[in-house]
């Protein structure tokens, strides 16, 4: 078996700690705020204000559940439309106010039911990526469990982005890359191995700044190690970026992930 795809599978496990445990131990004040103000409150994505080390912070994580109650009530870490206009309405809230944003990212992807499409499900994800890109306050992506497809992509968008050791980050699916490219959702431990999508090879490629590490066995062994590794690094990068210009802190934004199209431009494709 592929180690790309035993890292699905350790992303994957329903003990993972999720985005509420990370706020727990990070962070102190935690306010929930809910709602979209125009359709209703989505239960896969918190978010809030908090404080960090003192300094007022906002933040917004996609939620899954420990149980599958839980689950249910949280769509799996699946969000509807409200979900990214809530967690939007919450960044340009914290763009008035000063506020840095950090985000925790833990999904298979956004939901793809009927009434998420009624409800403008692209123009919600495509609302966010435009509108993270001009944010003039820093902004901090963390991905926890999977970071799936757009659905992760519209809260990463961002200065840092930064992923758990054994976490994933990818266009879609191994399963889903499988079922397009060989027509065979069974080669999904190939299709993983192909896709580059751990946090290794995401940062020997640019695509992420660090690694957050976990102990033998996943973060849930020891997540008091992890969480502290993550707010130590945190304490560091906030820091710094509070400290630039927020002209310099747009450019550099967008240089990051300009870089990233210019990559993804010289990569040869075949017809067969």
């Amino acid at each position: 078996m592929s180690n790309a795809y035993e890292n699905v599978k350790l992303a994957r496990r329903v003990t993972r700690p999720n985005a509420k445990e990370y706020i727990d131990y990070i962070f102190t004040n935690f306010f929930e705020l809910h709602g979209d103000r125009a359709y209703k409150d989505d239960k896969a994505v918190i978010g809030g204000i908090a404080l960090f080390e003192g300094t007022p912070v906002t933040i917004v994580g996609i939620q899954k559940g420990s149980t599958i109650e839980e689950n249910i009530e949280r769509n799996f870490g699946s969000p509807h439309p409200e979900g990214y206009r809530k967690a939007l309405r919450l960044m340009k809230q914290a763009e008035k106010f000063n506020r840095p944003v950090i985000t925790f990212i833990n999904t298979s992807g956004a939901y793809c039911g009927i009434e998420a499409e009624e409800r403008g499900q692209g123009e919600a994800i495509a609302r966010n990526l435009f509108e993270m890109a001009k944010l003039t306050v820093p902004t901090i992506a963390i991905v926890v469990g999977e970071g799936g497809s757009g659905g992760a992509l519209a809260l990463a968008l961002c200065d840092r982005v930064y992923m758990l050791e054994n976490s994933v980050y990818s266009i879609l699916s191994p399963e889903g890359f499988a079922s397009i490219l060989w027509k065979d959702a069974t080669k999904a431990k190939e299709a993983a191995e192909l896709m580059k999508i751990t946090a290794k090879e995401l940062l020997e490629l640019g695509i992420i700044e660090r690694v957050i590490p976990e102990v033998d066995g996943g973060v849930e062994n020891d997540f008091m190690y992890t969480a502290h590794m993550l707010k130590e690094v945190l304490k560091e990068d906030i820091k710094t970026l509070m400290s630039i210009n927020k002209d310099i802190l747009l450019e550099n934004r967008y240089n990051r992930f300009r870089k990233m199209g210019e990559f993804e431009e010289n990569i040869p494709y075949s017809d067969n």
